[in-house]
């Protein structure tokens, strides 16, 4: 079996204001298109989890809520992995420079939280430079019978 080239066709372009009801529409878009490739309810609990942290983080500090500012959410959805590319409008930043919400001495920091969540439910998250935009893909885990 050949692997898939790392660059992704989106099917899916959205462009969305940085609000709350952007965030919900390019949720229900995603979670359709999942639904209908047979993708289960843990899989799109993942999808829609990690979807809404990136969304969250381009709309509150990628463009700190400049509803002037908008973010483009790119998918492709097919029988075996899901690629989903979000890119604010912001200056971007540096992944390595977020705190690790898990160590113990950073655990009342609140930053750093969201990516903790998008690499857990996602097989691979990358932050392309200058840091404002984020590739995460999601491979379907296959069912062992």
């Amino acid at each position: 079996m050949t692997q898939r080239s790392p660059q992704a066709r989106f099917d899916h372009r959205l462009v969305l204001g940085s609000s709350r009801r952007g965030i919900q529409r390019a949720q229900r878009s995603l979670i359709s298109a999942a639904q209908q490739r047979g993708y289960d309810r843990a899989s799109c609990f993942a999808l829609r989890l990690a979807l809404e942290e990136a969304l969250t983080n381009a709309i509150l500090h990628g463009n700190r809520n400049n509803p002037r500012k908008k973010v483009t959410v790119r998918y492709r959805v097919d029988s075996g992995r899901v690629v989903i590319e979000i890119e604010d409008q912001g200056e971007g930043f540096d992944p390595q420079a977020v705190p690790d919400p898990t160590r113990p001495e950073n655990v009342e920091i609140p930053a750093g939280r969201g990516i903790v969540l998008m690499r857990a439910y996602m097989t691979e998250v990358e932050f392309t430079a200058p840091g404002n935009r984020v590739r995460m893909t999601y491979v379907r885990p296959t069912v062992q019978g």
